[in-house]
């Protein structure tokens, strides 16, 4: 995952690695540090932006909680969804606007973002339109980081279109109430899916 803030460009990375090929904590934690030392050196031939690179950030290294594989897959864990990365949430492809390559059908609506997230968000723009006066256009994203509690992303922002004699700020806030009040109920996103009651494309 890939965020620039200003100048400054944030990258997670979530590498599982084969359980036979660890024979210790400490190796494991050897391997992960190397992985971001690698990374970064990567990205600064790309760019002069200062870089910060995350690697498996869900692990819980005094647990010995780690992101280990037996097969190298992660269907062993239930992710295994058999779906086309073309098929939107929202049911468009959207060439020159934001757009989520996850394959929201494929996800497990308990925890993964990959499948709540693009449902909330799309959920929360209509929302939004229909309850707020003035948009004449809204694209709301969320993104995670691993390992964060889902109600709290690393990044949820809207951005407004008004229609003519409206403004920004008289939209706003009642935009972000909507958001933070869909982030609090987040968990209603799984309990709808699992009712059948949200459509994934």
């Amino acid at each position: 995952m890939g965020l620039r803030q200003g100048n400054r460009i944030n990258l997670t990375i979530c590498c599982a690695m084969i359980d036979r090929y660890v024979s210790s904590l400490s190796e494991y934690v050897n391997y992960r540090e190397k992985l971001a030392e690698e990374a970064l050196k990567v990205a600064k031939t790309c760019t002069d932006s200062p870089i910060e690179v995350h690697v498996n950030t869900a692990d819980c290294d005094a647990e010995c909680s780690l992101f280990l594989t037996v097969t190298g897959t992660s269907a062993e864990m239930g992710d295994d969804g058999s779906v086309g990365r073309g098929n939107r949430a929202n049911g468009l492809i959207t060439p020159h606007r934001p757009m989520s390559m996850e394959a929201t059908s494929g996800k497990n609506p308990i925890n993964h973002i990959g499948k709540i997230y693009n449902l909330l968000s799309n959920e929360l723009a209509h929302t939004c339109v229909e309850k707020v006066d003035g948009i004449a256009e809204i694209q709301v994203r969320l993104l995670s980081q691993i390992g964060d509690p889902i109600d709290q992303p690393l990044v949820a922002s809207a951005q407004i279109i008004p229609k003519p004699s409206f403004t920004v700020k008289d939209i706003e806030k009642d935009v972000y109430e909507i958001i933070d009040s869909g982030l609090e109920n987040i968990t209603s996103v799984t309990e709808r899916v699992i009712r059948g009651e949200l459509k994934t494309f």
